[in-house]
């Protein structure tokens, strides 16, 4: 087996468990792609396919117990904000808050479980889980290719692409954090 083919298998299993770094393996895998050759496209498959997966699993989670689970997420400190934000949106607005929800920390994997236990239908679910999995990766791969582009050491295209990532979601989550803050206005 070839270093390319290891690294989109190592991209499918970690894309296949929801609490494995998914973002930083894809980013190393987008800047594999500019770099040594790798197609894009495939990368960008692989990661969506194995998200994809893990994103049906988590919905028959949801479903089948996800009020338990979803509460011991609540109690993380860190998932709270983004819980208590997709929760009441997803009731309004459910298929573009599921595709948004994917650039939360751990979005996609409460987004799954929600949607599970809200009993969505399983058809929307996956259509909204799909067109959320494919933007995500694509943007992700895509930033991971544009660092290996414009820096030709493999270790700093990677820290310039996942410097970007973690500014880039760290002002999506505070925008979120700011938003889902109970109001103190009477």
């Amino acid at each position: 087996m070839d270093a390319t083919t290891a690294g989109l298998v190592v991209l499918f299993v970690v894309s296949l468990v929801p609490v494995l770094p998914t973002e930083v393996t894809l980013l190393g895998m987008g800047v594999a792609a500019a770099q040594h050759g790798t197609s894009l496209a495939v990368v960008i498959a692989v990661a969506s396919f194995g998200c994809l997966l893990s994103d049906q699993a988590l919905y028959a989670l949801g479903r089948f117990g996800g009020a338990r689970v979803l509460a011991r997420l609540g109690r993380r400190r860190k998932l709270a904000a983004g819980l208590t934000w997709l929760d009441g949106r997803l009731q309004r607005h459910p298929r573009p808050v599921l595709v948004v929800a994917r650039w939360l920390p751990s979005g996609g994997t409460v987004g799954a479980l929600l949607a599970g236990s809200l009993r969505w239908r399983f058809t929307e679910f996956l259509t909204a889980s799909a067109v959320g999995v494919l933007l995500w990766t694509s943007y992700v791969a895509f930033l991971g290719y544009a660092g290996g582009q414009l820096v030709a050491e493999p270790g700093l295209s990677l820290a310039l692409s996942l410097t970007i990532a973690v500014l880039l979601g760290t002002a999506i989550t505070i925008a979120i954090r700011r938003h889902a803050a109970p109001s103190t206005a009477p």
